[in-house]
């Protein structure tokens, strides 16, 4: 599997990603400021995307932080999506990994991500929480409800 920074041209691709799980996270495909984001993300080299056979992205991944090389600090992982079509398949894991070791270079550092909180439907349907603690983050405080009204954890991962 192979991951590279997105491209303008990867656009259609986070929105169709966004299609498939704006049920758990609210909308975004016609949201402007889901749009500049993402295009914002691409043009600093901050978007990561899994390429499909038919042309498609399997996954995109939105990452945010100190510049390649910063000073050590607190990276963020913005938004995950993996297609319906490749969710198990290592998309998600593969995104990730590429994220740790081309970004988050200089070394203490911790990566946070907002997921679901325990009691929100998807966490269980979408497979985020177990997804995040098998790559080795923990559970950490409550976050902000999500757009839709369900609830949020941050989830960190310490790198030594």
């Amino acid at each position: 599997m192979i991951t590279r920074p997105a491209r303008p041209a990867d656009l259609p691709g986070f929105l169709a990603l966004a299609a498939e799980v704006e049920h758990w996270f609210g909308p975004m495909v016609d949201d402007p400021g889901f749009r500049r984001a993402v295009v914002r993300n691409i043009d600093r080299g901050r978007a990561t995307v899994v390429d499909g056979p038919d042309g498609g992205l399997l996954g995109g991944l939105l990452v945010g932080g100190p510049p390649v090389g910063g000073a050590p600090s607190v990276h963020h992982l913005h938004w995950l999506a993996v297609a319906e079509r490749a969710r198990g398949a290592g998309v998600g894991r593969a995104l990730v990994e590429d994220v740790l070791r081309r970004r988050v270079r200089v070394r203490p550092a911790t990566v946070e991500v907002v997921t679901f909180g325990a009691d929100h439907p998807g966490a269980v349907v979408s497979g985020a929480r177990v997804f995040w603690e098998r790559l080795g983050f923990t559970p950490a405080e409550a976050a902000e409800p999500g757009p839709e009204g369900g609830s949020r954890q941050v989830y960190r991962l310490h790198l030594a």
